[in-house]
């Protein structure tokens, strides 16, 4: 059974802001910030798609297969801004960023930082340099 809930309009562009576009719905963002799993389907109600995690949080196939590990920092040099941005990956393949925000997919994380749409696979690389776009 859904609930309904209200939030003020700087809560809502939070949750927005922290939101992967085309992706997450307010539920999915607050489920993530509360570490809570995705919704087992209910009767009567569709399943999530069997691919979610794996789409939804992509850096979870590079933990698992040992290309980065959980704790493993991430830097994203702006030589032209003189700007270096650091994220940290998460169980379950998240990113956190030095805000506290935490964020589903690379791109987003980027995003987040950049304030305009940016692709994190090419932007973010491990301390010795790697991109994570190489690590796929």
């Amino acid at each position: 059974m859904s609930r309904t809930i209200r939030v003020d309009d700087d809560v809502f562009a939070r949750l927005q802001s922290l939101a992967e576009p085309f992706t997450d719905t307010p539920n999915s963002v607050i489920r993530r910030l509360l570490g809570l799993a995705a919704p087992a389907a209910r009767a009567g109600c569709p399943a999530p798609p069997a691919s979610s995690s794996a789409d939804d949080f992509p850096l979870a196939a590079l933990i698992a297969e040992g290309r980065l590990h959980v704790g493993q920092q991430l830097v994203w040099r702006r030589r032209n801004l003189k700007q270096v941005h650091h994220a940290v990956v998460i169980e379950g393949g998240g990113l956190r960023l030095d805000d506290g925000s935490v964020h589903a997919t690379p791109s987003g994380a980027a995003t987040a930082i950049a304030g305009n749409q940016q692709n994190g696979w090419k932007v973010f690389a491990t301390e010795d340099g790697t991109l994570l776009k190489d690590l796929r």
